[in-house]
């Protein structure tokens, strides 16, 4: 071997250390642009904290971090705050207006006599939690999202036998795949759209694939569209292997391979117009599309016996049911005004499908119009950060348009229509504090660019340390990133706000697509929301199973690995072998 001379050993070794010092910074930053983050999960999961005490400390963490590490001005942190509000605000708005039209259709009877529909079909229980929470459950994700499934869901299973325990597991399992487009596309559009938003990188990245940003969303939709609707065909099965498992005399998995046929043709029957939704409409319609066509196949098939097991299964006799299964309270489902029908109860879902086909068809002008109305906030605060609302556009403003029409339709009483607002308000003023330090805090996070250190952003941080570490296997690991960020948050919404750049950063250092590993995302923070804090303390505290969320936790672990895994694999074959 020839010796190197002195000066080329000195030099060689200085760019050693260097580079392990670079890795050490890089290591440090990543790990201090990742506190926001264990500050939420340690009080939310290691203290026990509700969401309202711990994302507002969450909040004030990052600020800290910006201010001090990174060197951000006060004035850019206090306006990226100001932007979170309002954009609080629009999804306060849209929460509403789910809310609001999903009570005033209880107050109807609408919703009871929907009930009533689904339950003379089979007396199979396996047939009926398929039909129930998964086909009408994603239905109502699709409108309303927001954990109203579970507020529909629970009652109605209990109701009709269902031990109170079983009945919340299933309502929080479906809201995985449907999640993904709930509230009428809210995660993708609000979420993910703000969440890359005024982005400089980004930006590139789009006029470099010749899109513009709706386009892009629209690309990223149509992937997770794909992605969840592979996973969403083995969903129901999934479901049914639990309940029988779980709750079932035998506490076998076997119970439920007899239906195994009809639960993977309900799978099919949502999955496939879910997919073909989000590849050809876009993002707000795949789950209320898929919920709408799934039932208008399955319920036919199911009173036909088309694949229904031969021998019907049940639970165990009540007096053998464990003391853990059993709320503290028994939900009151609504009386249905005898004169009403069926076509009666669904016309306002259906009319507000209608009108959000026509207020999002580029084609017809009604669009044009809803988006004409803007109200601008440019340079708040004296800085380059700049937002800007279009309230008509919003989907909540439809479901009050809706609303005004049920009132009318049903015949319903001024009493009738007071309780609904008091009721959707008194909902509101529960996730708002949640809600306007979560995005305060996810916009500080991503604004954090705009600083004296010399540091990219918070986001970008963390993803070049991730990228180092990690590389081209980040498809893989890129859900349990949503995942993390569901449960921490509470919201898929709010998890892809949060880490969309930091998703995007990962991909563009790993040079992977940015699309894929953003439909990743999307696809772990919908897998999250079946551990979503808020979620599951709304499914329990309806059927009065509070203090129990703990056996819940572990009960949903197995679903939402298998998702994370399922999600996981297809990232790597879309990247490696299809070559996405």
């Amino acid at each position: 071997m020839i010796p190197l001379p002195n000066n080329a050993t000195r030099y060689l070794t200085q760019v050693g250390q260097t580079n392990i010092t670079h890795s050490m910074q890089l290591f440090l930053y990543s790990l201090l642009a990742f506190a926001p983050i264990l500050t939420a999960f340690f009080l939310l999961v290691v203290a026990n904290r509700p969401a309202t005490q711990a994302m507002p400390v969450a909040y004030l963490v990052t600020a800290a971090l910006a201010m001090v590490i990174w060197k951000v001005p006060f004035v850019h942190i206090a306006a990226s705050t100001v932007e979170g509000l309002i954009v609080t605000l629009e999804i306060l708005y849209i929460v509403f207006g789910a809310i609001l039209l999903l009570n005033t259709l209880q107050e109807s009877g609408a919703i009871s006599k929907i009930r009533q529909g689904l339950l003379g079909i089979s007396r199979d229980r396996r047939i009926q939690v398929i039909l129930i929470a998964w086909l009408f459950g994603s239905f109502i994700e699709g409108a309303s999202g927001f954990g109203t499934p579970a507020v529909i869901c629970v009652p109605l299973l209990v109701a009709i036998g269902f031990p109170a325990m079983a009945a919340v597991m299933a309502a929080l399992i479906i809201q995985s795949t449907p999640s993904a487009f709930g509230a009428i596309g809210t995660p993708v559009l609000i979420g993910i759209g703000n969440g890359l938003e005024g982005s400089t990188a980004v930006e590139q990245e789009i006029a470099r694939l010749g899109l513009d940003f709706p386009d892009y969303i629209g690309v990223i939709a149509a992937q997770i569209g794909l992605i969840q609707g592979v996973i969403g065909v083995f969903m129901p099965l999934l479901l049914i292997g639990l309940v029988t498992a779980y709750f079932g005399d035998a506490k076998s998995w076997k119970d439920a391979l007899p239906a195994a046929g009809f639960a993977l043709f309900a799978g099919l029957a949502f999955a496939i117009p879910y997919a073909l939704t989000a590849i050809f409409i876009g993002p707000e319609f795949p789950s209320l599309m898929g919920g709408l066509v799934g039932m208008l196949i399955v319920i036919p098939a199911a009173k036909r016996e088309f694949l229904t097991p031969k021998t019907l299964w049940d639970f165990p006799d009540r007096d053998r049911w464990s003391p853990a299964w059993l709320g503290t309270s028994t939900p009151e489902i609504s009386q249905t005004p005898v004169a009403m029908k069926a076509l009666q109860a669904w016309t306002p879902y259906l009319l507000l499908g209608i009108l959000l086909v026509m207020s999002r068809l580029r084609v017809l002008p009604l669009r044009r119009w809803l988006q004409s109305v803007q109200i601008p906030f440019s340079n708040i605060l004296g800085t380059e950060i700049s937002i800007s609302v279009q309230p008509l556009f919003l989907p909540a403003t439809l479901f009050i348009v809706v609303v005004i029409i049920t009132y009318f339709l049903h015949q319903m009483k001024g009493e009738q229509m007071q309780r609904a607002i008091a009721q959707a308000l008194q909902k509101l003023l529960g996730t708002a504090l949640a809600i306007g330090t979560s995005v305060p805090m996810a916009k500080v996070f991503i604004n954090s660019g705009v600083n004296s250190s010399g540091l990219a952003s918070m986001p970008l941080t963390l993803a070049d340390g991730i990228s180092q570490l990690v590389g081209q296997v980040w498809p893989f690991f890129a859900p349990v990133i949503g995942m993390i960020g569901s449960f921490v948050a509470g919201s898929t919404t709010v998890s892809n706000m949060m880490f969309s750049l930091f998703q995007f950063g990962v991909a563009e250092q790993s040079g992977l697509s940015t699309s894929v590993i953003l439909a990743l995302q999307c696809v772990g923070a919908a897998a999250g929301n079946m551990l979503a804090v808020s979620n599951i303390v709304a499914a329990v505290a309806t059927v009065g199973l509070i203090g129990r969320e703990g056996i819940l936790l572990r009960q949903l672990l197995l679903p939402v690995t298998f998702y994370l895994i399922f999600a996981g694999l297809i990232g790597l074959v879309a990247v490696f072998i299809l070559g996405f």
